[in-house]
């Protein structure tokens, strides 16, 4: 520890993270988790289990004076045989919305993962300290957005100046739930996922329910939602239902009626938006299951690939432009009588053209370029004009 500050030893309890839905106590700290402990009692696979536990739009925020902190974090580091290095995870610390600093956790667990095989091994770490130094001397609020990607516990926040838990703000809250490429794949920090560049530039406190893999119209996922307080709601539906071959379209349509149900059984008359999926050349017209393509991983490099047969579709095997349609007909269908029921279509967010200029590097997520375009096209979209603009202005 630096010793060349007078350090207060502050607490990490839930009034002092964003963006978390339940808070688990761990031997070496406390482990943010975005889907509650009954939630993820039910979750089935590992997949979810690590993607919940990755803190995309997580923050410790607080009101102080000081001028240096630090955090003692065990991160979770993976590493993906036969795949290239994975970077560390960023926390990223914001004074009153303004990036001050960034910091990295180099040694931390380690879970390596074999996607051939479907295996996976931990190897336990230390715990690494971040430092951010030369903050303004005055009152102000400080954010550190945890990484979007890498599971972390959290075992102590220090501070040269008293930390306050920070006062009600009038932003509005909105609750978010998608794939991947919601949690922030292939984003290059926490503040630059997509879902938290439209956040700031619509001026509202996201909460962040997008799991890597596992937007698969889980029920418990939209209790989950039902039971989060929000102002405004969006579900982005579809990759993970195609590249995991999860379903057919006879199961797909009352799957949406249900998962949408459920929302409005705690939300009845809040601005609900149904996203439908950005393109992705792989599997616009031909079914999952995706996996790793095994002779890019043999060149180092990680892309996937469709397996399916695009024949199928005919028998109810779902791909993108099956989805786009469904979701489209099923939003026109229940806004009849929900008014506040909308839909926006994922090509306005992210097309082939796009596509063209910023292709998606592993063929399935999308580049810290397209990131941000998809933020700025989202926010346009919905809180520019939009459905959510009412509600926030």
């Amino acid at each position: 520890m630096n010793t060349e500050h007078d350090w207060t030893t502050t607490p990490i309890t839930a009034d002092l993270l964003r963006g978390a839905l339940d808070l688990e106590r761990t031997e070496r700290g406390v482990l943010p988790h975005r889907l509650p402990a009954r939630a993820r009692q039910q979750i089935p696979d590992g997949q979810l289990a690590m993607a919940e536990s990755q803190p995309s739009g997580v923050r410790l925020a607080f009101r102080t004076r000081a001028t240096a902190a630090e955090l003692d974090v065990v991160a979770t580091k993976r590493v993906y045989v036969g795949a290239p290095p994975r970077p560390d995870g960023v926390y990223e610390l914001l004074v009153d919305g303004r990036l001050a600093g960034r910091a990295s956790a180099t040694e931390g667990d380690t879970v390596t993962i074999d996607l051939a095989s479907g295996t996976a091994q931990t190897r336990p770490g230390p715990v690494a300290t971040l430092r951010f130094t030369d903050l303004p001397d005055d009152e102000k609020d400080v954010e550190i957005w945890l990484p979007h990607d890498e599971t972390t516990q959290l075992a102590a926040l220090r501070t040269n100046a008293p930390v306050h838990t920070p006062p009600p703000n009038s932003r509005k809250v909105w609750l978010h739930h998608g794939s991947s490429i919601s949690h922030g794949s292939n984003a290059a920090t926490p503040t630059g996922t997509w879902p938290a560049l439209a956040a700031a530039l619509g001026t509202v406190e996201l909460v962040n329910m997008g799991f890597g893999g596992s937007a698969l119209l889980d029920p418990f996922t939209a209790r989950t939602m039902r039971d989060t307080p929000a102002d405004v709601i969006s579900i982005k539906i579809g990759i993970n239902i195609v590249n995991a071959d999860l379903m057919r379209l006879r199961a797909f349509g009352p799957a949406v009626h249900g998962f949408l149900d459920t929302i409005r059984d705690g939300h009845p008359t809040t601005p609900l938006l149904v996203v439908s999926p950005i393109y992705c050349a792989i599997h616009e017209n031909t079914p999952g299951p995706s996996a790793p393509d095994l002779s890019a991983m043999s060149e180092g490099r990680l892309r996937f690939m469709a397996t399916g047969d695009p024949a199928q579709t005919a028998a109810g095997k779902l791909t993108l432009t099956v989805i786009r349609d469904e979701l489209a007909r099923i939003v026109q269908q229940r806004a009849a009588t929900d008014p506040n029921l909308h839909y926006l279509h994922g090509l306005d967010l992210y097309s082939e053209a796009d596509h063209a200029e910023l292709p998606l590097p592993d063929d399935l997520h999308p580049d810290p370029a397209t990131h941000r375009r998809i933020g700025e096209r989202f926010a346009h979209l919905a809180f520019g004009g939009g459905p959510f603009t009412m509600e926030n202005h």
